[in-house]
């Protein structure tokens, strides 16, 4: 029996370790639909830049952390969703105010940001090597936690799921699982594994709210006879 699990183990780690960077890319191609309309419209609305100016920089800072350490699957995946990130974040700002609460700030303020973020990683690398990429890393996506918790906030206080966006999130829990696991078992790198599992905690909880207050389908009233 311990030579079978022995045998199946590395084949379930292979299989994470292929997964995991095609499950990245399938997450950072998530908002190409919200992307096309805005370009339909000509308009953003009331969306925000924040998601694709984090994007730009903590994917370049994911890229230089694989390349530091010399993981492709690091690397690879982010490489696309610099590039995915990029695109984003130039086609939205063609249709988008110079400066709106809802950006929130400027797009100055956003390309400075990306900017400082930028130079911060390339001076880390230069300075620190990859230990300190990677808790640049770590930091970036921590803080980007702030959008999940304010939806679970949402939610906590309206009893209503609306907020979370239940395909996108399984596909952000399948996402963190796998980079969990190789993170863990293949690369022994806390600062792959620690952001995933916080990750992968926060999508499970939602998936939970979700399912705890998913709404009934609305029944037409009958019209009277």
């Amino acid at each position: 029996m311990s030579t079978v699990a022995a045998s199946i183990a590395p084949m379930w780690l292979e299989l994470c370790g292929k997964g995991a960077p095609m499950a990245s890319i399938l997450v950072f191609m998530a908002p190409i639909p919200t992307i096309r309309r805005v370009s339909i419209d000509r308009s953003v609305g009331n969306l925000p830049l924040l998601p694709y100016s984090s994007m730009v920089s903590s994917t370049f800072v994911w890229v230089v952390y694989g390349i530091l350490k010399s993981e492709p699957k690091v690397w690879s995946a982010n490489g696309v969703g610099l590039v995915l990130g990029t695109y984003y974040f130039l086609e939205f700002i063609r249709f988008s105010p110079k400066r709106s609460s809802t950006l929130p700030g400027s797009v100055i303020q956003h390309f400075q940001g990306i900017l400082g973020f930028l130079l911060l990683c390339m001076g880390l690398a230069y300075g620190g090597g990859a230990p300190w990429v990677g808790y640049l890393g770590v930091a970036l996506c921590v803080a980007m936690f702030a959008s999940p918790l304010a939806a679970l906030k949402v939610v906590l206080e309206t009893k209503s799921a609306k907020a979370i966006p239940l395909p996108f999130t399984i596909a952000s829990v399948v996402n963190c699982f796998l980079w969990s696991v190789i993170g863990i078992f293949d690369m022994d790198d806390y600062n792959i594994y620690v952001p995933n599992l916080l990750g992968l905690l926060f999508g499970l909880i939602q998936v939970v709210l979700k399912l705890i207050y998913m709404e009934e389908k609305s029944v037409a009233p009958e019209l009277p006879l």
